[in-house]
């Protein structure tokens, strides 16, 4: 072409937790039965939408409205409603003119990143969740900068590594944070989480929080919203239904801005995100009109009451399953749906292998794994001798070696199958 056109952060758009299903069909197609563990659809894995959700989004879509656009930030009356449930914890008082919508948090992600100067960068966690990690690094057009979440103290975030990083690079304008976080399950305390505000203030950075999960904890935990500790820090927070009714098809989510007066920088550059989305008209109009009445419904506590114990139970047995195996690592979730297991250093090598029984299986793993990380190879033996499709952790943007899975499987035989196939698979991969 007579000018390149190919933006300069392409390169690093990539999403680990879909790309490793490339891999699982050409294993399916070579006649291995595949479980899918990658991705946390709790649909696809079997989940029923409770039926009084679906009676209330049935009659949603009989009303004309529905149909419609709404406003370009969201259906005022459920940024009213959103406001005030901000407003009842306490700490950051917000308005609803502080709401945004947004067609998930994916599009929340890309707008949110897209629309910082190329310079301002944003202090993520490794391991990373690749939409995140990928927006960030695209936006910049470099490596995305990380700090660490230690597997040893229960993957809480490295509070020094963050003020280290923050205090010597002054290109950081922001630090994220994803509370329940994914890929490893931790849920932040408060203390931690203080203590991340303190160096926010100090060095005038911008605070993001991933809260999708906000309402998925347990093992004693208590949601914590980044609004209960700012105080004074500019920040914002995302939240969404996908996980929670659980609806990951409606794509809605929405931002919380705090502290929107506090910096005339700030405001304007969430004026910014408005505007690109009155490019686009609005978001989804239907899901957003679901909330007040889901959300406020007064069998919704209980309903997530009762998805926190389910999980809760389902991290014990996948504890219980993969724990205590000699040169692996893992700790139980406390929130979310997902269980990080990470191998010590030096315990894999590119030598190690599974048995593939399927011949054309065996060919196609064979031909993936020269120059991979040694996780990857891990997980590309483990797709092709048990079907299990799993992501590396090297696929979160992350220099430890392991792999994530997911606690939604809704057949309790089929799960406790595949926790004990994949303890069965690390003991005779490491033997």
């Amino acid at each position: 072409m007579r000018r390149d056109i190919v933006h300069g952060g392409a390169k690093s758009l990539t999403y680990a937790i879909r790309e490793i299903v490339q891999v699982g069909y050409r294993l399916r197609q070579a006649g291995v039965e595949m479980t899918w563990e990658n991705i946390g659809d709790p649909i696809q894995k079997g989940e029923k939408v409770r039926p009084w959700i679906r009676d209330i989004l049935h009659e949603i879509v009989d009303q004309e409205t529905s149909w419609g656009y709404c406003d370009t930030a969201g259906i005022s009356e459920t940024r009213e409603f959103l406001a005030e449930q901000v407003n009842i914890r306490g700490g950051t008082q917000i308005t609803a003119d502080d709401i945004i919508f947004f067609n998930g948090i994916g599009d929340a992600v890309a707008k949110v990143y897209g629309f910082l100067r190329r310079e301002a960068r944003v202090l993520g966690p490794t391991p990373a969740y690749s939409t995140h990690s990928s927006a960030e690094a695209a936006h910049s057009g470099y490596e995305h900068l990380t700090y660490e979440l230690d597997p040893h103290n229960n993957w809480m975030p490295d509070v020094d590594d963050i003020r280290m990083k923050v205090k010597y690079n002054d290109s950081i304008a922001g630090i994220l944070l994803i509370n329940p976080d994914n890929p490893t399950g931790a849920v932040y305390p408060r203390p931690v989480l203080e203590e991340i505000v303190e160096i926010a203030r100090q060095f005038r950075c911008i605070l993001i929080c991933d809260e999708i999960y906000t309402h998925i904890v347990y093992n004693g935990n208590k949601t914590l919203h980044l609004s209960e500790v700012i105080g004074d820090v500019c920040g914002l927070s995302m939240r969404g239904i996908s996980k929670e009714y659980p609806w990951p098809g409606s794509r809605c989510g929405w931002v919380e801005v705090l502290n929107r007066d506090k910096d005339p920088m700030f405001g304007t550059y969430v004026n910014s995100l408005l505007a690109s989305k009155r490019l686009e008209v609005c978001s989804t109009t239907m899901p957003q009109m679901s909330i007040p009445r889901v959300v406020g419904d007064s069998r919704y506590p209980a309903h997530l009451r009762d998805r926190a114990a389910t999980f809760e139970a389902r991290a014990q047995e996948a504890y219980d399953a993969l724990s205590g195996i000699p040169g692996v690592t893992v700790n139980k979730p406390s929130g979310a749906f997902y269980v990080t297991v990470m191998f010590e250093d030096g315990v894999l090598n590119n030598r190690q292998t599974l048995p593939i029984d399927n011949p054309k299986a065996r060919e196609i793993v064979e031909g993936l794994i020269p120059g991979v990380p040694n996780d990857s190879r891990f997980v590309y033996y483990l797709m092709g001798s048990k079907g299990i499709c799993v992501v590396p952790l090297s696929g979160f943007c992350c220099k430890r070696d392991g792999f994530r899975i997911t606690l939604l499987e809704c057949d309790d035989a089929k799960r406790k199958w595949t926790f004990q196939a994949l303890a069965d698979a690390i003991r005779e991969y490491l033997q």
